[in-house]
């Protein structure tokens, strides 16, 4: 994708003149720049158009604001308030969506707090029907009985140990077909596909958890439970073919 496509997705996108998207885009890639690893922006300006190197690339060390701070610094340099900065980040995010890769852009989205998925999930829309991360969090909650905090670190806990339970290119479809704020457990996860007991399987997850063995299993099948109903069916089968017959006791009935 040429910068002139680029500027008119976000144009598009954000109901702007092409004036206002070039500074939302400045803006944007020069506020996400702040937030970004060096390492990560590099990766990042490697798919996308020569023009954003100036704004994104970076020799500094990542700092550490959420998105309120974020949309804040945008306004502030694009000289708008901070709903039309919202809907400028947003288009942008979706022309990032339309110019990187899945595999890239997963990598930025893993880089930022959980609070940015507003904006990846406005690009996440480009690539599959992926459940938004908050739907799939509550699906756990409600079937485990936790709150939105306990409700994500029991489904870290439960996807880092599956990924370490099954083959690593299912991890890798896994991650193709979930929201980018889980990839990062997954991704820890990969790499070991251990046939691990299903006491084992427990185990670790309480342990990372921070709860006991009962609670886990619990977790364990909530999470398992949405996966069901947030992936392709061939995919959930690909995954939980690969787990002893054990696991059956903990895997939702058809």
């Amino acid at each position: 994708m040429n910068y002139d496509q680029f500027l008119k997705i976000v144009e598009q996108q954000a109901g702007a003149g092409p004036r206002a998207a070039e500074r939302a885009v400045q803006a944007t890639f020069r506020t996400l720049s702040e937030r970004l690893s060096k390492v990560e922006s590099r990766d990042l300006l490697r798919e996308l158009p020569p023009e954003a190197m100036p704004w994104l690339y970076t020799e500094r060390d990542p700092e550490t604001f959420g998105v309120g701070e974020f949309l804040r610094r945008v306004a502030e340099r694009a000289g708008v308030d901070a709903e039309t900065a919202g809907r400028h980040a947003r288009a942008v995010f979706w022309a990032m969506g339309q110019a990187v890769s899945p595999e890239e852009f997963a990598d930025m989205a893993a880089d930022l707090p959980h609070d940015f998925e507003p904006l990846i999930t406005e690009a996440e829309r480009r690539y599959v029907e992926i459940v938004p991360a908050r739907a799939f969090l509550a699906g756990v909650a409600e079937r485990a009985g936790l709150d939105p905090e306990g409700a994500r670190r029991a489904t870290e806990a439960a996807l880092e140990t599956l990924a370490e339970s099954v083959a690593p290119g299912e991890v890798e479809n896994l991650v193709s077909q979930l929201p980018a704020s889980l990839h990062a457990p997954l991704k820890r996860g990969v790499g070991a596909a251990a046939r691990m007991p299903l006491e084992e399987f427990v185990r670790r997850i309480a342990e990372r958890e921070g709860v006991s063995p009962e609670r886990a299993r619990e977790h364990a099948g909530a999470v398992f439970a949405m996966l069901r109903e947030s992936i392709a069916g061939e995919e959930y089968f690909d995954v939980t073919v690969q787990l002893p017959d054990e696991y059956r006791t903990l895997l939702p009935h058809p």
